[in-house]
């Protein structure tokens, strides 16, 4: 990975849509909804606090992580789509 979030910043790859419905229907493009999990694949060094101690992130790579539906930031790099969140921005850690 070639990406290093900076600070208390953490790079999410967003799970892959759902393509079918439970009853087994393929649903279009259209109406696959993001989802709502993914995978840390970097993290920063961690939140530098008032006193200029640095908080280590409370996730690692490869955890699973349940994000806000529009939180973070989208980019793409090298043809795979990414977010960029602050770690705050994580609601949980799957598993």
């Amino acid at each position: 990975m070639s990406i290093k979030p900076l600070y208390d910043n953490v790079l999410v790859k967003r799970a892959e849509p759902e393509e079918r419905t439970q009853g087994g229907l393929f649903l279009p493009s259209a109406a696959q909804q993001k989802q709502v999990w993914g995978e840390v694949k970097a993290i920063g060094k961690g939140k530098v606090l008032k006193s200029g101690d640095v908080r280590t992130p409370a996730v690692k790579i490869g955890d699973r992580v349940l994000l806000a539906k529009w939180g973070g930031n989208e980019v793409s790099w090298e043809g795979e789509d990414y977010l960029i969140l602050k770690e705050s921005e994580l609601l949980a850690v799957i598993g």
